[in-house]
């Protein structure tokens, strides 16, 4: 491809030379003729150059051939779809040994692909847990014998009764432990913040849609957007962006090694510092992370970007399971809260890959227990019918917790990142999380651990003889200090509730469910003291549940999650009792889970399917498609006149792009809700208020190439649509394919025959771009974007298919989020 781009360098320096040397000297019919030929040699071979072979293969056909996608776009479902149709008859239907050796690999290279993803995930998670087990203890001591071995290492390779000399801690006096804990841990937080900022990237400014709902029909309202946004790759846990991007977008660099080499190294010290977050979030990136790099050594999926999606899917599957010891459960994970395609295909492909990152990590053993199930419990006792009253009252406060929480991280992460020092400096914000959770947690016996420590020690159940010697156990057994422990657990899922709120969205990588496990352990645990039939533990594992289910809204993978986590299958029904329970008052409190209010926070265009059927549902009145087509001038510098000739001048065209690439410097625009739905164009007296800066340019839009109708047409008559050119491809051929020829060519849109002296564009042209009658309801286009994964649809004037206008994804985004506020 290197070599044949430089031929391609070479002949445009011959075409220039030669047009230099004859300039003076008029041109034979012969050299024309010659001329002619070269360019359309040079410019097939640029074309070539540019494209895969089944785009090549597409150019003919009526879908058209495609570049790659540049970043921020949204991916054209269908057409991959097609060009993947290609590939297969291309590969599959040759004769001949080495042809058929290539199709079976072909066939098989998607399951290798998910077996390479679940082994690698495994391994960068074993690392990340050994280094988490000893980073965090490094606050409190170190091991005599081997200072790299965690404290419960440490003892283990001694003995219990031994452990006392094994390990040493910094200091036997109170406040000097303190103080060291607390110096370390602002340490291992500005490691971490430091590292994060190293993934910054910039990108375009997303506009949204909130309207005057007061204002009239025709008047259109844009509220002011920034010139672009900065975006920290590694920072929280991930899963909004991954959701964004297997929804159909392309984040540039997200899923870039460098973001995963921090994101990891950042997740060790982020977890050590005892902040209320969690790795689990983190694996789930890592994952992903893993699954675009192997996808990148595949050209079925490195060429074609649903089919990519498919593998990043199955990926997301392995990062849960490595995180809890979940197989089954982050499979389920990744289809209930992740994905928004989901085929057969995929699911059985996701079983492998956790399956593989199960087995492997089983093999590595980074907890030395030689098992997958993180807390193991054996209560040995059953509920009865009338324990289902408390667990439908965990639900009940797992909701309450869990719609507070969202609420209140929302206007958190709106009001106190805007202020200028947190907003330039978000160093200064982690540390300043960092020192109030070191103060808040550190006299809390119960939460000076880390995450996960803090669940495996509240689900204990005291009656069994090895379980006896923990704090928990010793505080319930004592007559003395036990006031004192239900203090300890009231002051513990309070401070977990504001430590949580304050945490979430810090510049480290971080995630959510361990913290909202821990909470829900804590009220559990307060819960069961109590109920004294049964152990405290089985509250405490069903709070857990709970809780979680009220901050993130999972249900099904939830509950499969919690048995693989504990190994208690009898305990599903309480499990489902209280995760339905919790989110459905917690949708009471506000529809949006935790991830899809950080998506909010962070302005990615995500078409969430349900939500917004929801919203249009919503309004007074039914609303129609032509409340969506763009305004009157925007129609004009979108639409491309093809006369009957088929080609149009290459001014025209060059025209055409710099008001495309001058349209991207202004958010989408979203006309205001009201009762009626507006007119298709705009009035002479329609206002329009822009008071936004320039941004870049989203290369999310395209040209619609019409031809009016013959005879000549009446005033009031909509021309033909006759298909659409991305702006990408657009550009390309002006620039690159068309340097080969003079500024004043005509380039041919559609037909299938090139002239003397002029390029053909036809090949990039979607002759059968989808379309929607202006009349139909809006829930029908909703439906259309979401579930084929449009990146735009045309619409035409009903009884006589003339086009109207384009609507393209990110605008009804936009237009939605206009509608929901």
């Amino acid at each position: 491809m290197e070599n044949g781009h430089t031929r391609n360098m070479e002949g445009l320096g011959d075409v220039e030379a030669a047009s230099e040397r004859t300039r003076l000297l008029p041109k034979t019919p012969a050299d024309r003729r010659l001329s002619a030929i070269q360019q359309d040699a040079e410019s097939h071979s640029i074309v070539d150059s540019a494209v895969t072979k089944e785009e090549a293969a597409m150019g003919g056909s009526t879908v058209g051939e495609r570049l790659k996608y540049n970043d921020y776009t949204t991916i054209d479902w269908l057409h991959d779809l097609v060009k993947d149709s290609y590939r297969f008859r291309l590969i599959h239907h040759r004769k001949g040994a080495r042809a058929k050796i290539i199709a079976a690999f072909d066939s098989c290279s998607g399951w290798i692909a998910v077996a390479i993803i679940g082994s690698l995930t495994a391994c960068v998670a074993f690392v990340v847990d050994i280094c988490v087990a000893t980073v965090a203890d490094w606050k409190e001591g170190f091991c005599r014998g081997n200072p790299f071995l965690s404290k419960e290492q440490c003892c283990r390779a001694v003995g219990e009764e031994q452990c006392a000399g094994a390990w040493k801690p910094w200091s036997s006096n109170y406040s000097a432990s303190f103080a060291i804990y607390v110096a370390i841990a602002l340490a291992y937080g500005i490691i971490s913040s430091s590292a994060t900022l190293l993934t910054k990237s910039s990108l375009p400014a997303v506009a949204t849609g909130k309207g005057n709902k007061k204002a009239d029909a025709t008047e259109i309202q844009v509220q002011p957007v920034t010139s672009g946004k900065s975006m920290y790759m590694a920072a929280g846990s991930g899963i909004p962006e991954i959701k964004t991007i297997l929804s159909g977008f392309v984040i540039p660099n997200f899923l870039d090694l460098k973001v995963l080499l921090v994101k990891a190294f950042g997740a060790v010290f982020a977890v050590s510092t005892g902040m209320c977050l969690g790795k689990e979030g983190p694996f789930v990136h890592i994952s992903t992370c893993v699954g675009y790099l192997v996808a990148m050594r595949f050209p079925k999926y490195r060429d074609n970007g649903r089919k990519l999606r498919e593998l990043l899917s199955a990926a997301c599957a392995s990062g849960l399971s490595v995180a809890f010891g979940a197989p089954i459960g982050g499979v389920l994970f990744s289809y209930e809260e992740i994905s928004t395609y989901f085929p057969r295909k995929v699911l059985w492909r996701a079983f492998l890959c956790s399956l593989f990152a199960a087995m492997i990590l089983k093999a590595l053993n980074p907890t030395g227990t030689g098992k997958l199930v993180l807390f193991e419990t054996n209560y040995g006792t059953s509920y009865q019918p009338l324990h289902y009253l408390i667990f439908v009252f965990l639900g009940v406060a797992g909701g309450i917790f869990g719609g507070t929480f969202c609420r209140l991280n929302f206007l958190w992460s709106k009001w106190f990142r805007a202020f200028t020092p947190i907003k330039k400096y978000p160093v200064f914000e982690v540390f300043l999380v960092v020192l109030a959770t070191a103060l808040l947690q550190y006299p809390n016996p119960l939460i000076r651990e880390p995450g996960d420590v803090i669940v495996k020690n509240l689900l204990v159940d005291c009656r069994s003889g090895k379980s006896q010697h923990t704090w928990v156990c010793r505080m319930e057994h004592s007559q003395d200090n036990y006031g004192a422990y239900i203090g300890w657990l009231v002051y513990g899922t309070l401070a977990k509730l504001v430590l949580t709120i304050i945490t979430f969205g810090c510049k480290v990588p971080s995630g959510v469910i361990i913290p909202a496990l821990d909470a829900g352990a804590l009220f559990g645990r307060l819960v069961g003291q109590w109920i004294t039939s049964i152990s405290p533990g089985i509250f405490a594992m069903v709070g857990a549940a709970a809780f979680l289910a009220g901050v993130s809204r999972m249900t099904i993978s939830l509950c499969v999650i919690m048995f693989e986590l504990t190994g208690e299958l009898e305990y599903i029904i309480p499990h489902m009792i209280a995760i339905l329970v919790a989110k459905w008052v917690a949708d009471a409190i506000g529809r949006e889970g935790v991830y899809d209010l950080a998506q909010t926070v962070l302005g990615h265009p995500f078409l969430d399917l349900e939500h917004a059927l929801e919203i249009v549902r919503s309004q007074p009145e039914p609303l129609l498609v032509d409340a969506l087509i763009p305004p009157e001038h925007t129609m004009r510098e979108i639409t491309v006149n093809v006369p009957r000739s088929n080609k149009v001048p290459r001014r025209v065209l060059a025209e055409k792009l710099d008001q495309l690439h001058a349209r991207g410097k202004f958010p989408l625009i979203s006309p205001s809700p009201s009762p009626r739905p507006p007119p298709p164009l705009l009035s002479a007296h329609s206002r329009l208020t822009l008071t936004c800066p320039p941004r870049p340019g989203l290369m999310d839009a395209g040209l619609v190439l019409v031809q009016s109708p013959h005879p000549s047409p009446s005033p009031s008559s909509h021309p033909t649509l006759k298909g659409y050119l991305a702006e990408g491809e657009l550009e390309f051929g002006l620039h690159t394919l068309g340097a080969i020829y003079s500024t004043d060519v005509d380039v041919r849109l559609l037909g299938d025959v090139q002239d003397e002296g002029e390029f053909d564009l036809s090949m990039f042209v979607d002759r059968t771009p989808p379309v929607v009658c202006a009349s139909a309801p809006v829930e029908y286009l909703v439906e259309m974007f979401g579930k084929l994964g449009l990146r735009h649809v045309c619409v035409v004037e009903e009884g006589t298919g003339g086009l109207v206008g384009v609507v393209s994804k990110k605008r009804l985004v936009a237009w939605l989020e206009g509608l929901g506020h």
